[in-house]
């Protein structure tokens, strides 16, 4: 009985994923990353969830089976903290940087083993992928720094000093910039081919 979060922005150009320009263009990097949203969300179709919802700043691409939630005002931190406060029962939160994501790697997260109380995906960059909570709280997230380069140590130790028994999901690369890209594109169909798309950067 978990509740399937992914977080995610509209792809506006020059409003996401700006890091991947240069080398590509503005409107590339949008089409990129519209890619990795909807990968990301074919693969969240995929994983045993019993609700799935969509955190979205700015328009969604209104796939069925989604709840569209739009983002409040506020820090990345406040934003979801907003969205755990609105949930109760387990619940894994992802992001849209990471379409290669692994079902078979999420498993733990939707069967929530006796002796785990939260799930923590670290990311290479620092940060973290993914959050889990069998029991939702805002606080747990609220006021740890975001975008840092020790964002996901802080928020494990969030976590395991309000007593909490983590259990570390496998780490993964974020999508930031051109680098990331063919690494992601080998898991992700859809990333695959608007990479191929864009051509040469420019």
């Amino acid at each position: 009985m978990t509740t399937l979060v992914v977080v995610a922005k509209e792809a506006v150009p020059g409003r996401v994923k700006t890091r991947l320009h240069p080398p590509y263009s503005l409107e590339q990097a949008a089409t990129l990353a519209q890619a990795c949203l909807l990968d990301t969300l074919d693969v969240g179709e995929v994983l045993p969830a019993t609700r799935r919802i969509l955190l979205i700043e700015g328009r969604g691409p209104g796939r069925p089976g989604w709840q569209e939630w739009q983002q409040p005002s506020g820090g990345l931190d406040e934003r979801l903290a907003w969205c755990l406060d609105q949930l109760s029962g387990p619940m894994l939160l992802v992001g849209m940087d990471t379409p290669h994501l692994d079902p078979a790697g999420l498993r733990p997260a939707f069967e929530w083993p006796e002796h785990v109380d939260a799930f923590l995906g670290p990311a290479d960059d620092g940060g973290f992928w993914a959050i889990g909570l069998r029991r939702p709280d805002g606080s747990l997230v609220r006021g740890v720094p975001m975008s840092c380069d020790d964002t996901g140590a802080m928020q494990l130790r969030r976590l395991t000093g309000a007593g909490l028994r983590v259990h570390l999901l496998p780490s993964m690369r974020d999508i930031d910039t051109a680098p990331d890209l063919v690494p992601a594109a080998g898991r992700a169909p859809r990333l695959a081919a608007a990479l191929a798309g864009c051509g040469a950067p420019r």
